[in-house]
């Protein structure tokens, strides 16, 4: 698979590189660029903090549903973040409901200030263009995932008729377009990211193979552990670069590809696969 390294995007392989100072800025890997690109045919999307802009204060969250000594103590003993859901899921019934009430009106609020991440749009839009389909799978409750959907909508179609007076009536118009993720799968999926099950629905619902497919998220342990999991292509978006080899080393799961903004994903699908429809 042809790959390139540069400070727009950085193409991982399966094995280690030994060093990336090894290779310049533009440099191609000889053992790569022998063989044809792979065939695109869908990518699926995270949610928060992939097509909207991250607004939930998980830390607080996470302090206000185990309590601020429990919280200290698990965040000592998960250097990789905090899975919630998890420990949610070990307690007793009556436990499990109140932990979710809380979780459930942290996402509340942000759905509230929820923003479409920018290049989302206009990334989707080039996506469509190709015919690539694409999906979403979200930790986040399927309320969310409809409210965003009215958002994205929004944003979508803004970018295609800005100025003209049919955006008075913009929501009519939205059931005539594709702007929704087909499928959406929310935390009432089960089992939820980073388990594969969720990618490899959607991969059956297509029809088609996992290795056809990429995955795209900001948070390595459930999103790209999850396309890693399921066979998929993998592409961590890192805003702040947060992550570093380390971190891939720890959880076993170094992504393919790693971009710090969507804009540009465009250029990194071109340069490494086949987008015929």
């Amino acid at each position: 698979m042809p790959s390139l390294l540069s400070k727009s995007f950085l193409f991982l392989p399966k094995t280690p590189l030994p060093s990336v100072a090894n290779f310049s800025s533009r440099s191609r890997m000889s053992t790569v660029t022998a063989s044809p690109k792979a065939r695109l045919r869908g990518v699926v999307f995270d949610m928060d903090g992939t097509l909207t802009v991250p607004v939930i204060d998980f830390a607080a969250m996470y302090k206000s549903v185990l309590g601020e000594e429990e919280y200290t103590r698990v965040k000592a003993e998960s250097p990789t973040g905090i899975d919630i859901l998890h420990h949610i899921e070990k307690w007793s019934p009556d436990k499990q409901r109140q932990a979710y009430q809380i979780v459930a009106d942290f996402e509340r609020q942000g759905l509230d200030r929820l923003q479409i991440m920018p290049g989302a749009a206009q990334l989707c839009g080039f996506l469509d263009s190709k015919k690539i389909r694409r999906g979403l799978i979200t930790r986040n409750f399927k309320e969310a995932v409809d409210i965003f959907h009215q958002q994205f909508g929004v944003s979508f179609f803004s970018k295609l008729v800005t100025g003209i007076f049919v955006m008075i009536n913009l929501l009519n118009y939205l059931s005539l377009l594709q702007v929704t993720f087909s499928p959406a799968l929310s935390r009432e999926f089960r089992p939820y990211k980073p388990d594969p099950a969720p990618l490899l629905h959607i991969c059956s619902t297509w029809g088609v193979q996992p290795n056809e497919v990429m995955m795209v998220g900001d948070s390595l342990k459930d999103d790209i552990v999850c396309g890693k999991r399921a066979g998929a292509f993998t592409c961590l978006l890192d805003e702040s670069g947060r992550y570093s080899i380390t971190d891939f080393a720890k959880l076993d799961a170094q992504p393919d590809f790693k971009v710090s903004s969507l804009t540009e994903v465009y250029s990194l699908l071109e340069a490494n696969f086949d987008l015929t429809p």
